[in-house]
Formats: structure tokens, sequence, C-alpha cells
């Protein structure tokens, strides 16, 4: 397997409701066994479900709340970005050891080379937070 050259990507909106979290990641799955990159594929999943969960856990839980997932590959790195409309960005903690939540930020920053936050489109509302796992040593 080798890293695509040309840039790849990849965007959907999917309701935010915990039902849909299944569904992202067999998306993730999907994208990464499509572009050849299956040695990113335990980690870029579970720090998708990861994000995911937190932006519909923070969104409001609207009937009309959506969370955009984007994919994004070059021959250096993939970045995943999870954009969800709720401003408040997420900060990361001292997880609690016998809480039953709160460890999905420490888990992508485990996971992932780099992580972070960013502002939303022009005329979105709320944030994204995103991460990125390296291309260059898929085989």
């Amino acid at each position: 397997m080798t890293a695509p050259r040309r840039p790849l990507l990849f965007r959907t909106a999917v309701p935010a409701h915990p039902a849909h979290a299944s569904g992202v990641r067999r998306m993730v799955t999907a994208h990464l066994k499509l572009w050849r990159l299956s040695d990113l594929l335990d980690s870029a999943v579970l720090a998708t479900a990861e994000l995911f969960a937190n932006a519909v856990r923070h969104t409001g839980g609207g009937a009309r709340d959506v969370v955009t997932i984007t994919l994004a590959c070059t021959a250096e790195e993939l970045q995943v970005t999870v954009a969800d409309p709720c401003p408040r960005l997420p900060r990361p903690g001292i997880p609690d050891e016998t809480a039953e939540s709160g460890r999905g930020l420490a888990i992508v920053c485990a996971l992932a080379d780099d992580w972070g936050t960013a502002p939303p489109d022009p005329g979105s509302r709320g944030k994204k937070v995103w991460f990125t796992l390296s291309t260059k040593d898929c085989a």
C-alpha cells in the first residue's frame, strides 16, 4: 500500500445523533480501505468516533443539527475534521478514572500525530476539531 500521490477528499454531513456513530465508523473504514491506508484504520476510526461522540454530546441534539466529517489525504498525512454547530471549544483535561466518559480527547491525543480546533467555515456556526495521522510510513 502506498499513500496517494494526489490529494483525496471526502466530506459528509451526518445527523448529530448517537445512532449514526456506527455509520461514521463504517464510512471512515471504507474510505481508508479505498485509499489504501489500512495501516491507519484503527487509529483513524477510533479517533473519529471519539470526536463524533463529543460533537453529538455538545450540539444540543436539535432535530436539524448535523455534524460534518471531512477526510483529506495527501502523500504526507490524513486529516480528519469533525465540525459541529456548538461554539464551545474542547478542553482536554485529566479524566476521572471512575467516570464513564471524559476520555475522548485523551484518546485522540494518544492516537494522533497532531490535533486542534479551527473556526467554522464562512456562513456556518460552531467549530471544527481535527486530527492528523502521518501517511509516510504506510507501505
